[in-house]
């Protein structure tokens, strides 16, 4: 069965219409709202137009209020799992930047979906952000080992670029830009012993105007001297036992719902129009 989903940093905007526009478009079957200040009733009368669709809410147990999520599904095949009764001190620090979900469709592979609205560069330097993903890699491989698997994607606003360490650390998230390496699924460190499993991110591949209309999600000029304009900080990231299920070429920056386009005339995101990052749509074959 191919599901399809698509998240959306916001930035508090009433954009009900374009987010129900896209789902209409797109055939979406979870979408995933960040910095979303929309009623759920609001949302859920824009995404329940006369055209068939019947969207649910599904609402956050204990975990974080940052992350709204919408399903065609049933709420019960897209349970939260993220307990915190079994979390460190440091583990709890992430626990309002993530939620972690069970999806249990029938008839098809069950996957645990952790969503997230990650600290802000704003708010945290390079270095505190690298600290906290070691927590946040820790609490989801916790929840690995209390569902029995690993068939995991990790999807939302990182705040952080593909290349920075909190990233590609091992003991971070260890997210790689490549298929081959990510399929080893585990690095193990001289230092520890440890073995650390892999995320495959596939972003890396959006970087750049190439093979995407926005070099990134986000742009930001800070008049410094270095300054790349364009940053990548939503993303997805795959477990190796997902990937034979997850086509890269399927995954897309989104920069128009069909009606009005993202982008202004210079080509950045139009805040005036949605929001101020742009959305990502990606399937999986389940």
């Amino acid at each position: 069965m191919i599901t399809t989903f698509l998240f959306w940093n916001l930035n508090r905007k009433p954009i009900q219409s374009i987010i129900s526009n896209l789902a209409l478009r797109h055939e979406v079957d979870v979408i995933m709202l960040a910095e979303c200040t929309i009623p759920i009733d609001k949302i859920l009368l824009a995404l329940n137009r006369s055209d068939g669709n019947m969207y649910h809410h599904a609402p956050n147990s204990n975990s974080s209020k940052r992350i709204k999520i919408f399903t065609k599904f049933p709420r019960e095949f897209i349970s939260d799992v993220s307990k915190q009764d079994d979390l460190t001190q440091d583990e709890l620090e992430v626990k309002d930047w993530i939620t972690i979900r069970h999806l249990q469709f029938p008839g098809t592979k069950d996957i645990l979906l952790s969503v997230i609205h990650y600290i802000s560069k704003c708010s945290y330097i390079d270095a505190s952000q690298d600290t906290f993903s070691r927590n946040l890699s820790d609490w989801i491989k916790k929840v690995e080992r209390r569902i029995g698997h690993s068939r995991t994607i990790l999807v939302g606003d990182l705040n952080m670029s593909p290349f920075q360490n909190g990233i590609i650390k091992a003991d971070g998230l260890n997210g790689t830009m490549s298929q081959r390496i990510a399929r080893r699924k585990w690095q193990q460190i001289r230092r520890d012993g440890n073995k650390y499993p892999f995320f495959y991110n596939p972003m890396w591949n959006l970087l750049g105007d190439v093979n995407s209309e926005t070099p990134g999600t986000f742009y930001y000029y800070n008049k410094e001297p270095v300054n790349l304009f364009w940053y990548m900080l939503d993303q997805v990231l795959i477990r190796p036992d997902l990937l034979d299920n997850f086509n890269a070429h399927e995954l897309k920056i989104l920069t128009s719902d069909g009606v009005s386009s993202f982008l202004s005339e210079d080509g950045i995101p139009d805040d005036k129009v949605a929001s101020d990052h742009l959305p990502l749509l990606f399937k999986l074959d389940l």
